[in-house]
């Protein structure tokens, strides 16, 4: 969970940013802590611990207000009100890419057939038509 005094700076800051819709969303701060936690983490949506919440209720709130460009506008709004961001991070050795993208070799070797490849110059030489 979000301690008093770290909530107590976050909140003026997401109440100026979040959509106002017909209904305040529910437990906010308890969802806050679950997407802080997440990013903290960076552990995936499933692995929020159940004391923060249900999970997708924070992934659906964090995909929802990216959508709505909510956190570039808290993060504009933090840095206006003099509010010292941290530095992220992006480590690459979870990332992973197709087999043809890292160059690796296919199953399988590749084996060559024992009938002979003529050139192409050969070829169309023998499609033209022969005069007489």
């Amino acid at each position: 969970m979000l301690s008093d005094a770290r909530w107590m700076r976050l909140e003026p800051l997401i109440e100026a940013c979040r959509p106002k819709g017909k209904t305040a969303p529910k437990d906010l701060r308890r969802t806050m802590s679950a997407i802080v936690w997440r990013h903290q983490n960076g552990a995936k949506w499933r692995a929020i611990p159940a004391d923060l919440g249900p999970w997708s209720r924070a992934a659906q709130m964090f995909i929802r207000w990216a959508r709505l460009g909510v956190w570039e506008r808290r993060r504009l709004l933090a840095q206006e009100r003099g509010v010292q961001l941290g530095m992220t991070f992006l480590d690459g050795t979870s990332i992973r890419a197709h087999q043809k993208a890292a160059g690796a070799a296919r199953k399988g070797a590749l084996q060559r057939s024992g009938t002979p490849v003529r050139p192409w110059a050969v070829r169309v030489g023998a499609m033209e038509p022969r005069r007489a």
